[in-house]
C-alpha cells in the first residue's frame, strides 16, 4: 500500500502532457526517486535512425564530468610494463594467460575490460565468455589500448558505454539519484552531446526524436528536444 501512495505521490508531480527543460527533467527524476534504496537515474533517447543498416549504427562510449556514482571494477589485459602502469592505475586485476584461467574457471567479478592490442590473441580465448556479457574489450569504445593507465583512470570513475537498440533506443545509466541534479544535469549533458556528435551521416530527416529521464522506481520525465540538444 505505501509502495502504491509513493508512486501516485510521485506521479502527481510530473505533468505527463509537458516537455520539460534538461534542469527541470533531472530535477523531477531525483525528486521522485523515493524508493528506500540509491536509485539509479536512467535516460532513454529515441533516435531517428534505422539500427538494421550497417551505416546507421550508433555506438560509443563517454567519459562522464561526475562518474557513475558506483565502484567500478577494471581488469587489464597486459605484460611488462603496461602491467605496471595499469596496476598503478588502480586496475582491479591484470594478467595475461592466468587471467584467462581465471575466467574460463567461471570468474566474472568485473565490469569492464582493457587489453593491449598485443594481448588480444591471448583475449580471443575468452571471446565467446566474455562477448556476449558486454565485457570485450574493443577499440571503437577505446578498451583496446596502449594508453593503458588513463583508461584505467577513465573507466574507474564511470565511463558509460552506449548503444542504440533495436527500436532506435538508446537506454543509459547516468548516475545514481544520491549525486544531486547539479552532477547529473552535467552527466546528461555530456551523453547528449556524444550522442550527437554520432549521428550517422547516412541519417536522414529528424535525429533526435525524443529524450525521457527517471529514476529506477520513478514515472518517466520528458525532456524538451532543443533543450537536450544544448540550445
Amino acid at each position: 500500500m505505501a509502495k502504491n501512495k509513493r508512486l501516485s505521490s510521485a506521479k502527481e508531480k510530473v505533468d505527463p502532457t509537458k516537455k520539460y527543460s534538461i534542469e527541470e527533467a533531472v530535477k523531477l527524476a531525483v525528486e521522485t526517486a523515493t524508493a528506500k534504496f540509491d536509485e539509479s537515474i536512467e535516460v532513454a533517447v529515441k533516435l531517428g535512425v534505422d539500427p538494421k543498416q550497417s551505416d546507421q549504427q550508433v555506438r560509443g562510449a563517454v567519459a562522464l564530468p561526475h562518474g557513475l556514482g558506483k565502484n567500478v571494477r577494471v581488469i587489464v589485459f597486459a605484460k611488462g610494463p603496461k602491467e605496471a602502469e595499469a596496476k598503478e592505475a588502480g586496475a582491479d586485476y591484470v594478467g595475461a594467460d592466468d587471467l584467462v584461467e581465471k575466467i574460463q574457471g567461471g570468474w566474472l567479478d568485473f565490469d569492464k575490460a582493457i587489453a593491449t592490442p598485443d594481448m588480444m590473441a591471448t583475449v580471443s580465448k575468452v571471446a565467446k565468455i566474455l562477448g556476449p556479457r558486454g565485457l570485450m574489450p574493443n577499440p571503437k569504445v577505446g578498451t583496446v589500448t596502449m594508453n593503458v593507465g588513463q583508461t584505467v583512470s577513465t573507466e574507474k570513475k564511470g565511463k558509460l558505454a552506449f548503444r542504440v537498440e533495436k527500436a532506435g533506443i538508446v537506454h543509459a545509466t547516468i548516475g545514481k539519484s544520491s549525486m544531486g541534479a547539479e552532477k547529473l544535469k552535467d552527466n546528461l549533458k555530456t551523453l547528449m552531446s556524444a550522442l550527437m556528435k554520432a549521428k550517422p551521416s547516412s541519417s536522414k530527416g529528424i535525429y533526435l526524436k525524443g529524450v525521457s529521464v527517471s529514476s529506477t522506481m520513478g514515472p518517466g520525465v520528458s525532456i524538451d528536444v532543443v533543450s537536450a540538444q544544448g540550445e
